[in-house]
């Protein structure tokens, strides 16, 4: 059992845009030791790095071309190791991504692979073609990234799987020399001083034997043929035995189309493999299965998602609780309101914050960063945005559309870079990525002078959880409160929270709960109504 793991507020960094310690204008491992104390001071008690591997960025370090080492442009491992001794000296543990599913095709494993009779061969999943030379698809999957999921070598006559990106070839984990290395990876972090790995698309790793086809889809054909295969589970039990369990390792898992069903059979009971699991159902009350198929928001889709998991999982395991990460549009932007910009930001921080679980908190979330407004499609780069563009011109939609369209659902929205300034450019020096023009208004140093920011309520949320644990380990049951009101209560030990949030721009009927302390509110004045987007947090002793 880890330690008080789920009384940890746990904070992404996504490193090339969080702070930029040398000047070059990609973030680095000197702009996060600059900004531990500014971490502390808000009540972080662990750090999540996105990879900081060395890759050649098709998709930003989720194409991992060394396992064992540090991104040349965020530093290197004695950085690194600085990095981890400085944050424990703060009481902050770190958690580094471990992205098990593929490699880089720069890796020096893929590399190999392709030279015949190496040993390399049989740690990715290449197999012979169709037709008569063989140049056909083994099967008729579709990559998650970038068109279908093999890549042909000329070569060596065969073709490689990769279920995201052309530079993503999936690994072989039916191969046991592929398991230990594997175990050799975690030895080196966790020996380093790593408390635990947040595990990519985890349930990706098994393929189903025989790599039959799929049901045709749009994207990801085949993908029930690995997820969640029942293999899945007996790679991370060994995992779990051979080394995580030696060190007291944190694990949290993520993985597309999660369950409570699914989530349960890896986070709970005695044989229970990973210690929290994400997954992305409260994300999808403004789309279906990704942020790029949108549609109306729902909110009575975001409270059905949080009373179903609140309530499966609820003395069993503990949620891992979140409102943005790297994979999605700014949340004012997604379930808020530009106009009620602080009000709703606000709010949606209280909603998730003060649930069960343990609250993950997304770089720039805590300032109310929102999406930005390229003008250009050559401004995107992310792989995913391109590759969407590429099926909208199949449907005979613009690029001017098509940028518009993005500037509202594409994962870039939360990479720009963090607007810790109101300087040019936030104060970064010729950022890699253009910076939200905005920043002139929201920005960490006009927040922390302002005690009315929102910056502020978010210190003080995770204050009031870690000093009540109805907060962290409360029974959570939905109240009833009109179309657009959000509102729940927490049980635990005989204390009772009470949340009430508005998705309106208009005043609504509310009736507070009787010998309720107000604890939280997002208005300066309480009026008889919720004011816009107002958010009430009562507490009382039942």
């Amino acid at each position: 059992m880890k330690t008080n793991y789920e009384q940890w507020a746990v904070y992404q960094i996504w490193p090339r845009s969080f702070a930029d310690g040398n000047g070059d204008g990609i973030g680095d491992l000197h702009g996060v030791l600059a900004k531990l104390d500014y971490l502390k001071w808000l009540g972080i008690d662990a750090i999540w790095f996105s990879p900081l591997y060395p890759s050649p960025n098709a998709d930003y370090g989720y194409d991992c071309a060394d396992y064992k080492n540090i991104n040349p442009e965020y530093g290197d491992l004695e950085l690194f190791k600085q990095v981890i001794d400085e944050a424990h000296k703060r009481n902050i543990k770190i958690i580094i991504d471990l992205v098990l599913n593929h490699t880089s095709d720069q890796h020096e494993w893929f590399k190999q692979s392709k030279i015949p009779g190496s040993k390399y061969h049989d740690y990715y999943i290449w197999r012979k073609g169709k037709g008569k030379d063989g140049k056909k698809p083994p099967n008729n999957w579709l990559s998650m990234f970038e068109g279908g999921a093999w890549e042909y070598n000329e070569d060596l006559g065969e073709h490689y799987l990769h279920v995201f990106a052309k530079g993503q070839p999936d690994l072989n984990m039916a191969n046991p020399a592929v398991r230990e290395e594997v175990k050799d990876i975690m030895r080196f972090w966790l020996d380093m001083g790593v408390d635990g790995f947040r595990e990519d698309v985890i349930t990706y790793i098994a393929k189903r034997e025989g790599l039959p086809n799929g049901f045709p889809l749009p994207i990801a054909t085949g993908c029930k043929h690995y997820t969640s295969l029942p293999k899945v589970k007996d790679y991370l039990r060994e995992f779990k035995h051979d080394v995580l369990d030696k060190y007291n390792a944190f694990t949290v898992g993520e993985a597309p189309m999660m369950t409570t069903k699914v989530a349960k059979d890896y986070i709970t009971g005695d044989d229970h493999v990973l210690d929290v699991m994400f997954h992305f159902q409260h994300m999808e009350a403004d789309c279906i299965m990704n942020d790029w198929v949108a549609t109306p928001f729902r909110l009575g889709k975001l409270k059905r998602v949080f009373k179903h998991w609140q309530r499966e999982l609820h003395g069993q395991a503990f949620n891992a609780n979140y409102m943005e990460n790297h994979d999605h549009p700014r949340v004012v932007d997604k379930y808020g309101s530009r106009k009620y910009r602080v009000q709703s930001a606000k709010m949606l921080a209280a909603l998730y914050i003060l649930q069960s679980g343990m609250p993950f908190i997304y770089q720039g979330q805590e300032n109310g960063m929102t999406n930005i407004e390229l003008q250009r499609l050559d401004q995107f780069k992310d792989v995913v945005t391109f590759n969407n563009y590429n099926l909208a011109k199949k449907f005979g939609l613009s690029e001017k559309f098509f940028v518009k369209y993005a500037n509202r659902r594409s994962r870039e929205n939360s990479r720009t870079p963090m607007q810790w300034t109101a300087e040019k450019d936030a104060g970064w020096a010729t950022p890699w990525f253009p910076v939200n023009e905005n920043c002139s208004e929201i920005n960490v140093a006009a927040a922390e002078a302002d005690p009315n920011s929102i910056l502020h309520w978010y210190r003080a949320l995770l204050k009031f959880r870690k000093e009540n644990p109805v907060a962290i380990y409360g029974k959570y049951t939905p109240l009833r409160a009109g179309r657009k009101v959000f509102a729940y209560e927490s049980e635990h030990e005989g204390k009772r929270l009470v949340f009430v949030g508005s998705f309106s721009d208009k005043p609504k009927a509310f009736t507070p709960p009787a010998g309720g302390e107000l604890v939280f509110c997002n208005y300066n004045t309480v009026q008889q109504k919720l004011q816009p987007w107002e958010c009430r947090v009562y507490v009382m002793e039942n």
